[in-house]
């Protein structure tokens, strides 16, 4: 039951962080990243979204992404997706972290957002870096950039790369002076906003965390639900 105290919470915030991982997703269908559901072709996931799995051969890592572009594109924002996004609209401030990059936050509403992780349906030349949006499946692989015609590859943040400092320091700045945090759906596996969470939580931010199982943050937030984001939010 969701306490008066934690409702007059909610209604009076000003400054409103939201975090979202795998989990928020796995409500609309979209397998998460690791365990069973991230083979493909015997492959591993954690073995193909690496930038040598690319050099070697691109056009497989191509394939695996145009597979998983079409999960995307099947799937449908959820109960979670819309009323994250509707809160733009009810806080004075509001900015949404996500780790997903299945764009299902965008295609619900949000238009607050940093992605960390960077977006499936986003290219990056390899060599112009340009980026520039796909809006569906890709007819020609691998793909090639739209304005100089080298190889792309896609704008997602693989395993041995660095993040976009400037996204980082952007979601960062917001949360540590959030007066109210959600962190949904996210294992606390990656290390990132791990830390961006407990420095928010640390600064003050009141954290609210929806998770069906525990997490490796679920000690520091303020409150824990143990159900579906789409139920509860």
């Amino acid at each position: 039951m969701i306490n008066q105290q934690l409702i007059t919470k909610i209604k009076s915030a000003k400054r409103v962080a939201v975090l979202t991982g795998a989990g928020i997703s796995a409500e609309s269908g979209i397998p998460t990243f690791r365990g069973a559901g991230g083979y493909w072709r015997n492959y591993r996931a954690e073995d193909l979204a690496t930038p040598e799995a690319f050099a070697r051969d691109p056009k497989l890592i191509w394939e695996w992404y145009a597979m998983r572009m079409q999960v995307c594109l099947d799937a449908k924002p959820n109960p979670g997706h819309e009323v994250v996004a509707k809160m733009e609209s009810y806080f004075p401030e509001f900015l949404l972290v996500t780790q997903n990059v299945d764009n299902l936050h965008p295609r619900a509403g949000n238009t607050k957002l940093v992605e960390i992780h960077g977006n499936i349906f986003t290219a990056r030349c390899t060599s112009c870096q340009k980026k520039f949006k796909m809006e569906s499946i890709p007819k020609q692989i691998p793909v090639q950039c739209n304005f100089c015609n080298s190889l792309a590859r896609p704008h997602i943040v693989w395993f041995g790369e660095s993040y976009d400092l400037k996204l980082l320091q952007i979601a960062r700045n917001f949360l540590l002076e959030s007066d109210l945090l959600f962190i949904i759906g996210t294992s606390g596996q990656v290390g990132v906003p791990v830390q961006l969470a407990s420095e928010a939580i640390s600064h003050g931010s009141y954290a609210i965390e929806i998770n069906p199982e525990n997490s490796t943050i679920s000690n520091l937030v303020n409150m824990h639900f143990a159900n579906s984001s789409g139920e509860i939010l």
